[in-house]
């Protein structure tokens, strides 16, 4: 039913305050725990893959839960409905920018938003860092954080290009995993 999928666009288009990855999950909520239109780990490859394509996250994700629903009009009805309530805010607020820009009330706002954020991000942080552990090992997961890490503090790789690498090594893994297990069956 489109009604499920416009509320949950509104909604996360609504709440979703801080740009993209403030907005992820928010769409986790909806598609994974309120409405079950996946699992976990759909969704965590979702949000692999519209990392790797160019372009605002939160409209991809919102276009593809739309297109999982209700094909190519659901797509278009499920980002109309995610961008709908911030480009009219946008236009109503514009006419007051001056003025809230200096209010301390909007600055308090903004600031007390912030940590509610970064906790978020944090939660699901940890709860997809569990899910590779529990996928890779512990050894394989840290050893891939900390290459994940290098490549992009120390040689500043573009993130999506190093999800791309991480996609096509996840594709492969089981692969490897289960030529080194027959191997070691082999050799003893």
């Amino acid at each position: 039913m489109y009604k499920d999928l416009i509320l949950a666009m509104l909604r996360s288009g609504i709440f979703g305050f801080g740009g993209g990855p403030s907005v992820i999950p928010l769409f986790r909520h909806e598609a994974v725990t309120k409405y079950k239109w996946m699992d976990n780990e759909e969704f965590g490859d979702v949000l692999a893959i519209a990392n790797t394509l160019p372009g605002p996250i939160a409209t991809k994700i919102a276009a593809y839960l739309g297109y999982h629903q209700k094909g190519t009009v659901g797509a278009i009805v499920s980002v109309l409905a995610h961008i709908l309530p911030t480009c009219l805010a946008m236009v109503f607020l514009f006419s007051f920018i001056s003025i809230l820009s200096h209010s301390p009330i909007i600055t308090s706002m903004i600031s007390a938003v912030v940590p509610v954020i970064a906790v978020m991000l944090g939660l699901m942080a940890y709860e997809f860092g569990e899910k590779a552990v529990k996928g890779l090992g512990i050894y394989v997961g840290i050893g891939l954080t900390i290459v994940c890490l290098l490549l992009l503090q120390t040689f500043s790789i573009h993130p999506g290009i190093i999800v791309l690498i991480f996609l096509t090594y996840g594709a492969f893994h089981f692969k490897l995993k289960h030529k080194i297990l027959h191997k070691k069956e082999r050799g003893l």
